[in-house]
């Protein structure tokens, strides 16, 4: 079981790698050395996530149409090349936006589009797969396993990045990028040998969830319902930061590309420092506690940011993103492990999916919000950093509102009101008396 959980981990960090130069150098490159609008930046890079509502399909589908007898691993190899596609031409359709704004925005969309599509394909896949895999008794060793491997690849591939485009050159990063995508390609693929057992026999196409039946399998849950706003607010805040963290940090402070995407490494070391403590306390102290501390260092981490937004204090930013990161990693092993617990054996595809989405949408508001309240802020005050303070602010309030909502969120209710049938099944039930 061990080293399939490392395996697990290597998908996870091969999508996880691709998203880092996306969502943290690129971005950086954009909004500052390009000057391109942070609103439209926001756009592309929140395109991805407009695909999101089809993981609850993708899962609901790979559940009952294995292909080769494989229910999960196509999918994951479909999502892993799309991935690695979208984050090789990234930096292509940067640099079209100046020199041909619609040509440069087509590309981007492709390139953005593209990624969208292949993390929605492999997240909901590979996280169905390691539930299935691991039980419910090995989901949270499962769960931290990939994590601590997946920050670790964050923090490996920030470093790594942030040598390899210094000094900063359109061809520099173009390279990095690629370095980055084949080496994620590499390691996904050894993740996938042998991982998933092979059934001889597939199961039947019949009992397909329509869109209304998969929504009704949450709509009915009021647990569900709840959860899945508590992670989406949740993870708008957290997730949200991402596009402006790096471009406020060199609009502020003066740093350079390098210095920049070396915060993400900085951030990450922070995650993981703070996923051993949660995987250490998870079986001594009660999981919501966990979540509950992480939500308010991850709250604190955006007040102090804010304040060396006002006091231009380059000390106190970065006690600030050490603070956000550690709240981060809290929460971040402690919600995953609620996350399966609010999954049914029946319809793992199904909610994985429902989670997934929650995710990416999530990221959508998250990075709208982001890109549009800085631009707002900054047009209205004619102070660019009243734009990025604007913006931390808003996010300490939602990560305050998805604490309200943690209280309300009940496992064993989730599981009761589950086993109950959905409103379409009692009305066929009640048809058929």
């Amino acid at each position: 079981m061990t080293l399939k959980r490392i395996q697990l981990g290597l998908i996870h960090v091969a999508v996880a790698m691709t998203l880092v130069p996306i969502n943290s150098t690129l971005n950086r490159v954009m909004i500052k050395e390009l000057a391109i609008s942070a609103t439209l930046v926001a756009l592309l890079a929140s395109l991805p996530y407009l695909f999101s509502p089809i993981q609850v399909a993708i899962g609901s589908f790979s559940d009952r149409h294995p292909v080769l007898g494989y229910r999960r691993s196509p999918y994951i190899l479909v999502g892993l090349l799309l991935c690695v596609l979208g984050v090789t031409i990234a930096p292509l359709a940067a640099f079209q936006m100046g020199v041909s704004l619609p040509a440069g925005i087509g590309l981007g969309i492709l390139a953005f589009g593209a990624w969208g599509m292949g993390f929605n394909f492999a997240t909901v896949s590979y996280l169905s797969l390691a539930s299935e895999i691991s039980g419910e008794r090995g989901r949270g060793r499962t769960i931290a396993v990939m994590f601590f491997m997946m920050i670790t690849s964050i923090i490996f591939t920030a470093i790594g990045l942030s040598r390899m485009v210094d000094p900063y050159t359109p061809q520099a990063l173009v390279r990095a990028f690629w370095i980055v995508g084949l080496a994620a390609l590499f390691l996904g693929l050894v993740g996938l040998l042998r991982l998933e057992p092979r059934s001889q026999v597939d199961a039947p196409a019949s009992g397909e969830y329509s869109w209304l039946e998969m929504s009704r399998f949450i709509l009915d849950n009021r647990q569900a319902r709840r959860f899945f706003l508590y992670l989406t607010i949740l993870l708008a805040a957290i997730l949200g930061q991402d596009i402006l963290l790096e471009p406020f940090g060199g609009e502020t402070f003066g740093l350079s590309v390098r210095q920049t995407t070396r915060i993400t490494s900085i951030w990450g070391t922070c995650v993981l420092a703070a996923l051993v403590v949660a995987g250490l306390l998870e079986n001594r102290v009660a999981r919501r506690k966990i979540v509950l501390s992480g939500g308010v260092l991850a709250l604190t981490g955006f007040l102090v940011i804010v304040a060396s937004g006002l006091t231009r204090n380059q000390s106190v930013f970065y006690a600030g993103v050490i603070l956000l990161g550690s709240g981060t990693g809290l929460s971040t092993v402690s919600n995953l492990s609620l996350m399966l617990d609010m999954t049914t054996a029946e319809k793992v595809g199904l909610f994985m999916g429902a989670w997934g989405m929650s995710n990416a949408l999530s990221r959508l508001f998250g990075s709208l919000l982001a890109g549009a309240v800085r631009d707002i802020f900054t047009d209205i005050t004619g102070n660019l950093i009243s734009g990025y303070v604007a913006v931390f602010v808003i996010e300490a309030g939602l990560v305050l509102a998805s604490l309200v909502l943690l209280r309300g969120i009940d496992v064993n209710a989730f599981r009761r009101q589950a086993e109950q049938p959905a409103v379409l099944e009692r009305a066929a039930l009640t048809g058929e008396a």
